[in-house]
C-alpha cells in the first residue's frame, strides 16, 4: 500500500514493497499522488514495474555532459559531436528531463531548423545524437524503461545526392582567384582535392612522411584511414599533375635559406627527407579564401555559388572514368567499397559518352 503524505504544499507519494527499490515521488495535489501510486503498484502487480526515478532526475543538458564525456571520445569525428553538443545545450529542452521529453518536442525542434533553411542532413544529423544519447541511456546507464522519443518522429531524409560538376572555365577562373590570395596553400590544395580524389579532411591530414614522389604514391597508414565507404585506399597512386603539384609544395616547405643554397646548383631535386604536415595551414584558413574566392566570382556568374568544396571530389571520380578507368580501377583511388556509392559520385559528361556509342 502507498503512503502519501503532506510536506507543507505539496504531496508525497511513496512505495515500499519486497523486492523492490522503494520510490517515491512529488506531487502538487493528492489526487496526482494516488493516480501515480496506483499506476506503479499495478506495474509491481504485473511485473512490468522499471524504475524511472534516474530519466526523471537527469536533464537532457545534465545527460549531454556525460554522453560527451563516455562516449564522443570513441567517435570517429569527435569535434562534430561537440559541435552539435555545444547546439543542444542551448536549447530550451536542455532544461527538461529524459523522463519529460517526448517526440513532439523533437519534432517541434526538426521543424523550426527546416524553417530557419538548415538542410536536411543537418538536422537529421542533430537528432541522431539525441537518439543515440537514449539509447545508451536505456542500454547503459541503468535507465531500462526509458522510451526513445525520436523513434516516435519522421526523420529528415537526408542528404540530396549532388550532381556538380566544374563547368567550361570555372578551373581556370577558380585557381586564378585562388593563386591570387595571401594563403600559398590553397591554389595546390584545390588541385590536389581534385587530382587524388581525396576528401577534406584526408587531404589536410597528409603528411610528407606518406609521400613518394620518386614512385609517384601516398602511402597511408591504417590509423589515418577510415571504414567502410569513408575509407582511403592504403596506396594511393599520384597523377603526372599531382606530382608536379606536390613538388611545389615541397619547394614551398622548405626553409628560404636551404632553398637559395639549393638553387645554386641547379634546379631542385624531389625532396625525400622532409616531415610534417604537407599543408602548413588549417582547414579552415584554406575553406576561408575558398568562400570569398567564390563570392567574388559570383557577382558575373552567380552559379559559381552552387559549388562546393565536396564537389571536386565528384569531379575527382568522374574525370577518372572519363580517362577510360574501369569501376574496379577508379575505386581503388577514391576508396568507395561500395558500387553504389562510386556511382553517386559519377557523373560523366554527355558529350564524352555520345562519343564512345558512336
Amino acid at each position: 500500500m502507498a503512503y502519501i503524505s503532506q510536506r507543507g504544499d505539496y504531496w508525497r507519494a511513496e512505495i515500499r514493497r519486497r523486492g523492490y527499490k522503494p520510490v517515491y515521488r512529488t506531487f502538487d495535489t493528492k489526487q496526482q499522488a494516488q493516480k501515480w501510486a496506483r499506476r506503479i503498484e499495478g506495474e509491481m502487480d504485473s511485473g512490468s514495474f522499471v524504475d524511472r526515478s534516474a530519466a526523471e532526475r537527469t536533464t537532457l543538458a545534465e545527460a549531454l555532459t556525460r554522453y560527451r564525456t563516455e562516449v564522443v571520445p570513441e567517435k570517429r569525428h569527435p569535434y562534430q559531436e561537440e559541435r552539435r553538443i555545444d547546439k543542444w545545450l542551448k536549447n530550451d529542452l536542455a532544461h527538461r528531463t529524459l523522463a519529460n521529453l517526448r517526440g513532439a518536442d523533437f519534432a517541434k525542434y526538426r521543424d523550426v531548423r527546416r524553417a530557419v533553411g538548415r538542410a536536411e542532413n543537418t538536422i537529421r544529423l542533430e537528432l541522431q545524437v539525441i537518439r543515440h544519447l537514449f539509447e545508451i541511456a536505456r542500454k547503459e546507464w541503468g535507465m531500462e524503461g526509458l522510451p526513445n522519443p525520436l523513434d516516435n518522429i519522421r526523420k529528415p531524409s537526408g542528404s540530396k545526392a549532388r550532381e556538380r560538376r566544374l563547368r567550361p572555365g570555372e578551373f581556370d577562373r577558380l585557381k586564378a582567384l585562388l593563386s591570387a590570395s595571401r594563403n600559398p596553400w590553397v591554389a595546390p590544395a584545390f588541385e590536389l582535392a581534385i587530382e587524388t580524389t581525396l576528401r577534406q579532411g584526408t587531404l589536410f591530414r597528409l603528411r610528407w612522411e606518406w609521400v613518394d614522389l620518386h614512385n609517384r604514391v601516398v602511402r597511408i597508414p591504417a590509423e589515418a584511414r577510415g571504414a567502410d565507404n569513408k575509407g582511403v585506399p592504403p596506396v594511393l597512386p599520384l597523377s603526372k599533375r599531382a606530382v608536379s603539384v606536390l613538388r611545389a609544395l615541397a619547394a614551398l616547405s622548405e626553409d628560404a635559406d636551404e632553398r637559395h643554397a639549393r638553387s645554386k646548383d641547379g634546379p631542385p631535386d624531389i625532396r625525400t627527407d622532409l616531415v610534417g604536415p604537407v599543408f602548413a595551414t588549417s582547414t579552415n584558413a584554406v575553406i576561408c579564401v575558398w568562400k570569398r574566392a567564390l563570392r567574388h566570382a559570383s557577382e558575373s556568374d552567380p552559379e559559381l555559388l552552387t559549388l562546393r568544396w565536396h564537389d571536386l571530389r565528384h569531379e575527382a571520380a568522374s574525370r577518372l572514368f572519363e580517362k577510360g578507368l574501369n569501376p574496379l580501377e577508379v575505386a581503388s583511388i577514391t576508396g568507395h567499397r561500395s558500387m553504389q556509392m562510386l556511382k553517386r559520385y559519377t557523373h560523366l559528361q554527355p558529350e564524352d559518352l555520345l562519343k564512345k556509342i558512336g
